[in-house]
């Protein structure tokens, strides 16, 4: 069995996966609402679009295409069996059944494109341009060479793509958004709102006496649910990334020093200089400018005689790698603070330099940077062992070794957890510390179980994680001894919660009967807080987001009680202040909503307008003939 499929879906691979093929598409074709299309016709075609039929070898040929060019975006291969559950084997069916019923509709159309302008679609791509940014044929044919195709049938598809896309951008190309839904949006999303407020904590519920045996005894046993001990996993885990296997102190002091002196200048900042030219034609002008600086002619009154501009004289505050005339840059960082240099034979004239302010550079020294240094190279040296540790790990899972076996006989350190919940913590009821970041460990290892010999989960840095899940805990009842004091706990938690609420109805009464919220301030010892320009679905300073959304949802002048983040916290608020943004359709960021409203648009129009295609001109599937592609179970046609 191939191993990391339990929940597909939920893993890197599946929603990575699932964002490649829904991004990559102009639409997600919905072929799959078109009624009941598996009917049985050619044992040696895939399917059948209007007149043209798919053969099996036609499509293996697309879909393995675009299983390697989703494999090689993704720097990881995927199987048939990975394929198919991620319904990826459905989306590729489903875009070569749109990209068809297109040809059909463009033959119908008696639609066609000039060899001149496939020619000029293909010498203008980007992708195939040379380092002097035209069209190089050899970088064409590579290109197309790795992406598997021959020049005939990458010019073929392009001649269809372009054909395709001719009739879509007719049916959706001049679609218009409406002014009043990009203002509505705008409105809705840059709306804001001030309210006025009382907090209400523990303090405001008085005095709670602590609950009786027999009070927690009842109250525990109507909610024993909220107690009960979850299913802990045991595990064992090893990572195989950089800065696990990387070993400092393997790292000489030669080496080490060899690496500082080569990167020298990136430990530490340059000198930097305020640099002002003036450029001569000729060097003849540049002596006899000079000569008048050295009787007393300034260089501000020299620039300004020749009606230098600014942005002419003044080259800025730069470091000596910044100037690239060799020239100028060792004259000019041989100069003193407000000193004038003589004529500079450069490569795009004779310069007269000025150095202004002088900003001093700085240099860590080796000592200061070989702890981090030596850390960096071993990483670096570690990163080259990787696969090969991989494929011996691999190696040895598959002849019955477990993780920890594996992990032992090759000198690495695995990590053993005793228990851990669905929500990453221990029994300590803390969150299990070290686990890696980016990788979902709690969710792979609720998604495993013991014996599975699972598959590596990747890690940011290019590593890999290997967990195998060696023990598991069910979830059970605990007994009221077990969590007295939690019991005890939300017992009076949920006492001050009653007390507050209660109170804050009674505020709401008399807000509503024309108490203001000053008095009710002063009649229960707080204070009047305010909140202002509070932003839809976001906190608003210590304010949770429970607040702002009630907020939202109140007229001006309304008031309301909120629950806090905490049981023993609540809220009384009223809307004092509601604003709507101004609109300006000018705008880039309306500019912005527009264009992704109308792409969005677009995408409907388009992707009804396919399935309405596909219904005049009939698609049948062979269900068969599709599992020989995609290594499917075989299913009777109907």
């Amino acid at each position: 069995m191939l191993r990391g499929i339990h929940k597909a879906t939920s893993t890197w691979i599946g929603k990575a996966v699932m964002g490649v093929i829904m991004g990559g598409l102009i639409i997600s074709f919905a072929i799959w609402g078109i009624g009941d299309i598996f009917r049985g016709f050619g044992v040696n075609s895939v399917a059948k679009v209007g007149g043209t039929e798919i053969s099996i070898e036609q499509f293996r040929t697309y879909y393995t295409d675009k299983l390697q060019q989703l494999s090689q975006r993704l720097r990881r291969p995927i199987s048939n069996d990975q394929a198919r559950s991620l319904g990826i084997d459905r989306q590729l069916l489903g875009q070569l059944l749109a990209e068809t019923s297109f040809d059909e509709q463009a033959k119908q159309m008696r639609l066609g494109l000039s060899d001149k302008d496939i020619a000029e679609r293909i010498t203008s791509e980007p992708a195939f341009r040379g380092v002097n940014g035209q069209f190089d044929r050899s970088r064409f044919e590579a290109v197309i060479r790795n992406a598997g195709f021959t020049e005939p049938r990458y010019v073929a598809e392009q001649r269809n793509v372009m054909l395709r896309r001719q009739i879509a951008q007719t049916v959706s190309g001049d679609l218009k958004v409406p002014e009043t839904t990009i203002k509505s949006i705008v409105q809705y999303q840059g709306e804001k709102r001030a309210i006025q407020y009382l907090a209400l904590t523990a303090a405001q519920a008085g005095d709670v006496p602590a609950a009786t045996p027999e009070q927690l005894a009842i109250y525990f046993d109507t909610r024993k649910v909220l107690f009960r001990a979850p299913e802990y996993r045991k595990a064992t885990l090893l990572s195989l990334s950089p800065d696990t296997l990387a070993k400092p102190g393997d790292i000489s002091d030669a080496d080490a020093k060899a690496a500082y002196e080569t990167r020298k200048a990136s430990f530490g900042t340059p000198e930097k200089r305020e640099l002002r030219q003036i450029v001569f034609p000729k060097p003849e002008d540049a002596e006899a400018a000079h000569k008048r600086i050295t009787e007393g002619l300034s260089f501000a009154d020299l620039a300004k005689e020749k009606n230098i501009s600014d942005a002419d004289l003044n080259v800025g505050t730069v470091a000596k790698s910044d100037i690239i005339d060799p020239a100028v840059a060792d004259a000019a960082f041989a100069l003193k603070a407000d000193e004038v240099s003589g004529p500079v034979k450069g490569t795009f004239g004779t310069v007269l330099l000025q150095v202004g302010k002088i900003e001093a550079g700085s240099q860590k020294t080796y000592e200061e940077v070989a702890a981090d240094l030596k850390k960096e190279l071993a990483e670096v040296r570690a990163r080259s062992d990787i696969n090969t540790l991989r494929d011996k790990i691999e190696d040895d899972r598959a002849g019955g070794s477990t993780l920890a076996e594996a992990a032992k006989k090759l000198n690495l350190t695995a990590v053993n957890i005793d228990a851990i919940d669905r929500s990453g913590r221990g029994l300590d009821g803390q969150p299990i510390a070290g686990l890696p970041a980016g990788v979902d460990v709690t969710g792979s290892l609720f998604g495993s179980d013991v014996g599975v010999d699972n598959e590596a989960l990747q890690l940011q840095n290019n590593g890999f994680l290997y967990y195998d899940v060696t023990g598991i805990t069910p979830a059970r009842d605990r007994s009221l001894d077990e969590v007295r004091d939690q019991v005890a706990q939300r017992w009076r938690d949920d006492e001050i919660s009653k007390r507050l609420q209660a109170k804050t109805d009674d505020m709401l009464t008399k807000l509503k009967a024309g108490t203001t919220l000053e008095q009710l301030a002063t009649e229960n010892s707080l204070r009047v807080e305010t909140a202002a320009d509070m932003a839809r679905g976001r906190p608003a300073g210590f304010l949770p987001v429970k607040v702002t959304d009630a907020a939202f949802k109140l007229p001006k002048d309304s008031p309301a009680s909120v629950d806090g983040e905490k049981p023993t916290d609540r809220y009384v608020i009223v809307v004092t202040g509601v604003s709507d943004p101004a609109f300006d359709a000018a705008t880039p960021e309306a500019k912005q909503l527009a264009a992704q409203l109308q792409n969005s648009f677009a995408d409907d129009i388009v992707g009804q307008y396919i399935a309405k295609m596909e219904s005049d001109i009939g698609v049948t599937i062979n269900q068969n003939a599709l599992n020989q592609v995609t290594g499917g179970g075989n299913t009777r046609n109907n």
